[in-house]
């Protein structure tokens, strides 16, 4: 079974407001469980790699949470650099991105 889609099956440009919404509570739902786990680790982990964790997860949390505003204020999708639709298959890996490929390789 192929995962490939068919030549006559098109892809939406743009994901629905529902779409956008449960892709982005799947990844706040995904970094909360992984803060816990954080959390709940004893003292043996190593505080370091732990704290480093748990910033880069507050960041992305963050990052949702953002991308949720734009969600509900309708920029959801659109790059806040150029102004063009990111593709879907970019929000799909990454819902909560701001930029399209081109333009996040800009400001890297």
């Amino acid at each position: 079974m192929s995962l490939d889609t068919s030549p006559t099956e098109t892809r939406p440009e743009r994901l629905t407001a529902h779409e956008a919404r449960r892709r982005l509570e799947h990844e706040r739902a995904t970094r909360l469980t992984q803060l816990q786990v954080i959390d709940e680790s004893g003292p043996d982990a190593e505080e370091q790699v732990m704290a480093a964790q748990k910033d880069t997860i507050q960041r992305v949390l963050t990052e949702v949470e953002a991308a949720f505003a734009r969600v509900r204020d309708g920029s959801y999708g659109v790059c806040r650099n150029c102004s063009k639709p990111i593709p879907v298959e970019r929000l799909e890996i990454l819902p909560y991105t701001r930029f399209c490929v081109p333009c996040q390789r800009a400001t890297a």
